[in-house]
């Protein structure tokens, strides 16, 4: 099982940070923090084709927004 999480800020799009516990978690995590100090927006993330199939690529396929506790 993996789950994984994006922080988005809503006001200016940026990702803000991004969390995964599961298989190879180490090795896509580093690859997003890259991503993450180059200041990407979801809309980025959005446009990335997502290499198929791999656990790294529900970071660029992720549409559904959970929202914010009251």
């Amino acid at each position: 099982m993996t789950m994984i999480k994006l922080v988005v800020d809503p006001a200016t799009d940026r990702v803000l940070g991004c969390h995964m516990v599961g298989p190879e978690a180490g090795e896509i995590i580093q690859g997003l923090a890259v991503a993450l100090t180059c200041g990407a927006t979801k809309a980025q993330f959005d446009a990335t084709i997502g290499i198929h199939p791999t656990a790294a690529e529900e970071f660029v396929t992720m549409r559904t927004k959970v929202p914010e506790p009251a």
